[in-house]
């Protein structure tokens, strides 16, 4: 997967916004106002995501491409290296799993705006 792969993946998730509230470089994708991936235009080979602590953990003791999240909360992000022997399944699973904690953390009335449905 490259970065591109990766933002159109993001984008294509309902109620998601692009932003670059850091600096230039790094893009960071939100629902409903809160992160769940933010990865560099200039290294390109690597994204953070939120994760299960215990995931979290499970993850990077069996993968060397995932390690704890770079200027993250250690428990709870990863950083994601897309250059490695990960499948491209393993890592969109990845952006997945980031994306529903973080919408599933959502007020009901904003998770029902993202989805189209009236309460």
């Amino acid at each position: 997967m490259n970065i591109e792969e990766l933002r159109d993946y993001c984008l294509k998730k309902p109620g998601v916004t692009e932003g670059f509230p850091f600096d230039t470089d790094t893009p960071v994708f939100k629902v409903g106002g809160k992160m769940f991936l933010l990865t560099g235009l200039k290294q390109g080979d690597r994204f953070n995501v939120k994760c299960d602590p215990e995931l979290a953990v499970e993850l990077r003791d069996r993968y060397t491409e995932v390690q704890p999240g770079y200027h993250m909360n250690k428990a709870m992000w990863n950083t994601v290296f897309m250059n490695g022997t990960l499948a491209h399944k393993q890592l969109l699973e990845m952006v997945d799993h980031s994306y529903d904690l973080i919408f599933k953390s959502l007020p009901k009335k904003t998770q029902a705006q993202i989805i189209g449905v009236s309460e």
